[in-house]
């Protein structure tokens, strides 16, 4: 009995434990994780190219100058030296930074008008003409790379440039310049120096003026004139020597002599010469009469004189006509044309010198200054 009694609550109980089991809610199943997508990296932008390294320039190239002689010269040109006074001024208005030296001192009234390093530049000497001599000694001290020769070749100049080339070890090189290529003495200033830009606005402007006051002289009817230098007075520029070219471009040139010099000081004549041309108009260069004719009794009889037609060429920082006859001529050319012709020269004077002087000496010229320069030299 007490068996069944037992078997019969183990029953119930087992019962009662499955009844609970089926009430018993369910729990919710947790949604199975999702995989994340995996998100890409934004794209790395491709390196950027190295670049590609510019190719060396080779340590010296070559140059075919104003005669023909091909040069070998440095590629990289910082140190420049000329061989007289004429290539001097030219050299000078492209690249004074560059000159270990001049040829000749500069006028003492450069002073006034260049910086300081540039009016103590050491002298070197020159090679043609003057008094002086080419300093070799002094030369190949001053590091220079190039000689550069500019103006009228001489007959001997391919063989003299050569011979000092070998004798020194320095380059020498020749551009040929008359007033009339100036422009182009400067684009082969540039090709030497590897300064195509700066010989260039030079060269416009030498082209600009020369074709300006050409123009003019073709229009005009020309006076007779003398140019007259030296201490006496008693020398002229001859017509058709390399000095007279602005001066028979913009007048008839009255100095007609049968071995036109090709020297600064002319050809010498007498007085008896000088009254039988009779100049209507005379230019007396810097230094020489232009002082005391006017009270000369012999002077006063000639047509220029008697009537004050006699000027003196201005002088600042060099003679404006030339000697040296190198660029600075321009403004003899601007300042001529505006004195014999001032209504056919319609352009201030002042403003044409004063871009000059910033072109070609690199200061500003004052009007004071201007006006000081032209004192005896304006009608």
């Amino acid at each position: 009995m007490k068996r069944l009694t037992a078997l019969f609550l183990t029953a119930c109980m087992l019962f009662a434990l499955i009844g609970c089991a089926a009430n018993t809610p369910k729990l919710a199943e947790e949604p199975a994780p999702v995989a994340e997508t995996p998100t890409e990296a934004p794209a790395e932008p491709d390196p950027e190219p190295e670049p590609e390294p510019e190719p060396a320039l080779p340590e010296t190239f070559t140059f075919t100058d104003s005669v023909g002689r091909t040069v070998e010269l440095p590629t990289d040109i910082e140190r420049v030296a000329v061989s007289g006074p004429l290539a001097q001024i030219v050299v000078f208005a492209l690249c004074p930074d560059k000159l270990v030296g001049i040829a000749q001192k500069w006028d003492k009234t450069a002073e006034k008008y260049l910086a300081t390093e540039y009016y103590h530049l050491p002298a070197l000497g020159q090679l043609y003409g003057g008094k002086g001599e080419l300093n070799l000694e002094t030369l190949l001290a001053s590091g220079a790379q190039v000689v550069i020769d500019v103006g009228e070749p001489k007959g001997s100049i391919a063989e003299d440039l050569d011979a000092l080339s070998e004798q020194t070890g320095i380059p020498f090189v020749h551009i040929t310049a008359t007033i009339g290529i100036m422009g182009d003495a400067y684009r082969k200033l540039g090709e030497l120096l590897h300064m195509p830009d700066e010989a260039e606005a030079l060269a416009a402007y030498c082209d600009g003026t020369y074709a300006k006051i050409a123009k003019l002289a073709e229009r005009v009817e020309k006076v007779d004139l003398l140019y007259i230098t030296g201490d006496k007075g008693l020398n002229v520029i001859a017509r058709g020597s390399y000095h007279a070219e602005i001066i028979d471009l913009l007048s008839n040139n009255l100095a007609v002599v049968d071995n036109p010099s090709s020297k600064g000081t002319g050809n010498e004549v007498d007085m008896e010469q000088i009254m039988l041309w009779n100049p209507d108009v005379i230019l007396f260069a810097p230094g020489s009469v232009y002082a005391a004719v006017g009270s000369d009794p012999m002077w006063s009889e000639i047509a220029a004189i008697k009537t004050g037609a006699y000027y003196e060429v201005p002088f600042g920082p060099y003679n404006w006509m030339g000697f040296p006859p190198s660029v600075q001529r321009l403004l003899g050319m601007l300042w001529m044309a505006k004195l014999l012709y001032p209504e056919a020269a319609d352009y201030e004077l002042y403003t044409e010198v004063a871009e000059y002087f910033k072109l070609f000496y690199h200061c500003d010229l004052s009007e004071s200054d201007y006006h000081e320069l032209t004192l005896h030299s304006i009608g």
